[in-house]
């Protein structure tokens, strides 16, 4: 895809967006159960994942770990923001990787440790690409990508998280 066609595809739904900014609020729904053990079969409505516990936490490693899976939805969200924003702004990239680690102390996560935190407490990103784009192309490219990315700012701009538990 080209910039022209990513720019007429998304014309529409910028104008509609713009006449109707409540037509722009989408809400993402998974659905998760309960399963054998201590597991959670989670259903997106694209694919099914079994998640279960870390081996750091006593799980057998066969199963999704969810911090695996949170830093998942942060290389494919800067991935497909990255391609878009370079597509965009006509910036070509032939290949690339990009990388997310994070850091966790499981003491917290266990509760070994009151002061020990629960989560993550550092994660990297890093995009290795190959481009002729300028250093100066480039940097355009990390803050758009940085701007637009909605798990990178998800994750650090935070989120309002409501809960609730119903008996059924």
């Amino acid at each position: 895809m080209n910039s022209n066609e990513l720019k007429s595809l998304q014309a529409p739904l910028k104008e509609k967006y713009k006449a109707d900014p409540d037509a722009a609020i989408v809400t993402l729904k998974v659905e998760g159960n309960i399963g054998d053990g201590i597991a959670c079969s989670i259903n997106s409505g694209r694919s099914m994942i079994e998640a279960g516990l870390h081996p750091a936490t006593g799980g057998t490693g066969m199963l999704a770990c969810s911090g695996d899976l949170l830093l998942e939805a942060l290389v494919a969200c800067a991935g497909v923001t990255l391609t878009a924003v370079a597509t965009a702004i006509g910036i070509e990239i032939t290949a690339g990787t990009i990388k997310a680690e994070g850091d966790l102390d499981f003491k917290g996560t266990l509760g070994v440790s009151k002061e020990a935190p629960v989560g993550f407490m550092n994660i990297r990103l890093q995009f290795n690409l190959r481009s002729n784009a300028s250093p100066e192309q480039i940097e355009s490219l990390k803050k758009l990508t940085e701007r637009y990315c909605v798990i990178y700012q998800t994750l650090v701009r935070g989120a309002a998280i409501q809960t609730e538990y119903l008996a059924i």
